[in-house]
């Protein structure tokens, strides 16, 4: 999938640049595989604001994805590839065999036409789901299970792969895409390929009405505010803070650990992402 660019004819064009969609086959949603997403605007049950930030936006179906890949030894055929406005991957349409019909997240290479099969003696190809035991060293792989039968949960986003570096015993060590060597138990699914639509990174919106429809509401820098609304907000005059960055709790913003100090999965990362 290549990246357009615009003449500068107006000021939102004038950095603005798009995915060509060469790739997509299909424009319309399978019917069945899709449902309602209700919006909330940030508010919670109560009504009140608790995501900054959020509402409006263009009305969007969520697409059902197959992300446990569970329909095991049943082979599929890749209908389409089609675009999902919610999340930065493409997807791909399987129809099996017994007629059945599922999205996965389509990995890069894959068009119409293939062939896809998922389970403990599936092949490791483009597009294949199956336990990592029976995947080679070296292959990328994404849309990986942290638990055995609960479906892919890391790895998913467009054009980000994993790489398995070794196996030692029941474990493999799995490089994640940020860098982090994590172990990862053998018998958990994963499917064979990166994923596609990598010119994502690539998009530069242009303007802040493309914002506005993604959902995303405005943002008010937090030294224009008022002592009352934030840490850092008041002074005569313009000032650049007159602290560290933080939040409007008072939780520095930039370089402090959250993260709790002991936790249960750190037993699993051999090596962390920041050395």
């Amino acid at each position: 999938m290549g990246i357009k660019s615009y003449k500068p004819v107006t000021p939102g064009l004038r950095f603005k640049k798009v995915l060509t969609f060469e790739e997509i086959t299909k424009k319309d949603p399978e019917k069945r595989l899709t449902t309602s997403l209700k919006k909330t605007g940030g508010r919670n049950h109560i009504g009140r604001l608790t995501a900054k930030r959020v509402g409006g936006g263009s009305r969007r179906k969520y697409r059902i994805i197959d992300f446990k890949r569970d329909k095991f030894d049943v082979p599929g055929t890749v209908l389409a590839i089609e675009y999902d406005p919610n999340r930065s991957s493409n997807i791909a349409l399987i129809g099996y065999r017994d007629g059945d019909k599922r999205y996965i997240i389509a990995p890069e290479g894959m068009k119409s036409g293939d062939d896809v099969v998922s389970g403990d003696n599936a092949p490791a190809k483009l597009g294949n789901a199956l336990p990592m035991k029976g995947i080679p060293v070296g292959i990328e792989i994404h849309n990986i299970e942290l638990k055995k039968g609960k479906g892919g949960q890391i790895v998913r986003s467009a054009g980000s792969a994993a790489q398995i570096v070794a196996k030692e015993g029941n474990y493999c060590h799995i490089k994640l895409p940020s860098g982090e060597i994590r172990l990862i138990h053998i018998n958990n699914f994963a499917t064979v390929g990166k994923v596609g639509n990598s010119e994502h990174s690539s998009v530069v919106i242009g303007k802040a009405g493309t914002k506005r429809h993604m959902g995303i509401r405005p943002r008010v820098r937090a030294v224009a505010k008022n002592p009352v609304d934030h840490p850092m907000g008041g002074g005569e005059g313009k000032t650049s803070g007159g602290r560290h960055p933080c939040n409007k709790n008072g939780i520095p913003a930039k370089g402090y650990k959250t993260r709790k100090k002991t936790k249960y999965s750190d037993k699993y990362i051999v090596q962390r992402r920041k050395k």
